[in-house]
């Protein structure tokens, strides 16, 4: 008992989280009941008082009253043991499965993260969790990376009780007389991870009666081996991944493919992705035959996540419908003169030009541009595109449609609805970030400059 305390003692000193605000993943089970158990202990000790936890539920929805009556156990005890209690029940829809359980609750998790403006979020996943993980990861084929197993600490996400086994869990709760929640699913061996606690291990421990700590061993040495590869790719990662997270494909493309396969896998981890060999030699075969296109595509990586892929980028989508509610929040704004306007996060400026201004082109795809406002009636909307939209191409005459003038100019799909126009009626003047009409292009000098910023 005193050894689970003394550890997570050594844990909150180790990153500095004695008086910070800790949300703590509390299913009821013996493993978070153990660890709320412990921050209860250690919060009355003297370095601590200042410490706050927040016993965050999230109750999955699958199980009926039983999920109801397991839900007041954990408020009960949040309450007995002087903690906030925070709770939300998952939407009745969500599918039945691991991955998708899994990635509800880490969003409620990062949701209680910013509603208490916490420092951090701990899990009470345990020595025996990681040994089932890594072996689960070999199952599945996710490569060296996955070896690694649970980290101890994933940005917000810290796991005090990594190192403590499941019997010393075990021995504290019958200890202190705790009473945990016993969730009737942790039998269901139809789910993959019960299959393998209950009898693939098991099994294996007839071979091995330690093999938890091979396991455990194998993760270790994964760690190391990945630490040494790692500051062989430091320097390429900086390359290779652009702000947001997006893969840069004029690099990308210099790489061997072994090196591609390495920051495949890293992507897709980052993405909090269920993954194997087969699905990061999928991912990899679709950049490939996209890599060179001007006008690429989009594969499914998962629910509501799509990857595009191009000459020109390499990303992670969100669903059409959230880019749709994105727009919506875009509303026609009228430009009627000189000044700075809002639209959605950006701020669109009009002024005059000085004479005294340095003129020089900008690059066609740039954000700022000099224009030529002369022949142009105001007022003027900023808005998103529309059926029936044309624009006058810079250097041609006549007009050509908008949606004929992004696909030359090689403006992937996905992207189109969220580009910000500048037009009269139907006619675009200026499509930021793509280019100007030959209607406001500079002939001799400006007579404005425009910029979005």
């Amino acid at each position: 008992m005193q050894r689970i305390v003394s550890s997570v003692i050594d844990f909150l000193k180790k990153y500095n989280l004695q008086d910070k605000t800790i949300i703590v993943g509390f299913s009821g089970g013996y493993d978070s009941m153990c660890l709320l158990d412990v921050l209860a202990q250690i919060k009355n000790m003297p370095d601590f008082y200042d410490m706050c936890v927040i016993a965050a539920h999230f109750n999955h929805n699958w199980r009926g009253e039983e999920s109801l009556k397991e839900q007041e156990v954990c408020r009960i005890f949040a309450s007995a043991k002087g903690f906030e209690f925070y709770t939300k029940t998952a939407r009745s829809n969500i599918k039945k499965t691991e991955n998708d359980a899994r990635i509800a609750r880490y969003e409620f998790f990062e949701e209680a993260f910013e509603e208490y403006d916490a420092d951090a979020v701990f899990t009470a996943h345990n020595y025996d969790d990681n040994a089932e993980t890594v072996l689960y990861r070999v199952i599945k084929g996710t490569g060296v990376l996955g070896l690694k197993g649970i980290a101890e600490k994933r940005e917000i996400f810290y796991r005090p009780l990594l190192s403590i086994r499941r019997a010393e869990i075990l021995d504290y709760c019958n200890e202190m007389n705790l009473a945990p929640n016993n969730d009737s699913s942790n039998s269901d061996i139809t789910y993959k991870r019960n299959y393998l606690r209950l009898n693939v291990i098991p099994a294996m421990e007839k071979i091995n009666p330690n093999v938890k700590d091979a396991i455990n061993t194998l993760s270790e040495i994964a760690k190391s081996d990945n630490e040494i590869i790692e500051e062989y790719l430091k320097p390429l990662r900086e390359k290779v991944f652009k702000e947001g997270g997006m893969i840069n494909p004029d690099f990308y493309k210099t790489l061997a493919k072994p090196v591609k396969m390495r920051f495949l896998h890293e992507f897709i981890q980052n993405l909090d992705l269920d993954y194997d060999y087969k699905k990061i030699t999928e991912i990899y075969d679709f950049i490939e035959s996209n890599i060179n296109l001007r006008n690429g595509s989009t594969k499914s990586l998962a629910t509501a996540r799509w990857l595009y892929a191009d000459e020109k980028t390499i990303e992670v989508i969100p669903p059409r419908r959230e880019i749709q509610e994105e727009i919506k929040k875009m509303l026609e704004v009228e430009v009627d003169g000189e000044g700075e306007y809002a639209f959605g996060s950006n701020v669109f400026v009009l002024r005059k030009y000085a004479d005294k201004e340095l003129f020089i082109f900008p690059e066609s795809t740039s954000k700022f541009a000099y224009a030529d406002f002369s022949g142009v009636k105001f007022p003027l909307t900023l808005r998103t595109r529309r059926d029936g939209d044309v624009i006058s191409p810079f250097g041609m005459t006549g007009t050509m449609k908008l949606k004929k003038y992004l696909n030359s100019k090689g403006v992937p799909r996905h992207s189109r609805d969220n580009l910000m126009l500048l037009c009269t009626e139907n006619e675009v003047l200026w499509v930021v970030g793509v280019g100007l009409s030959s209607k406001i292009s500079v002939k001799d000098k400006p007579t404005h400059v425009i910029e979005c910023m």
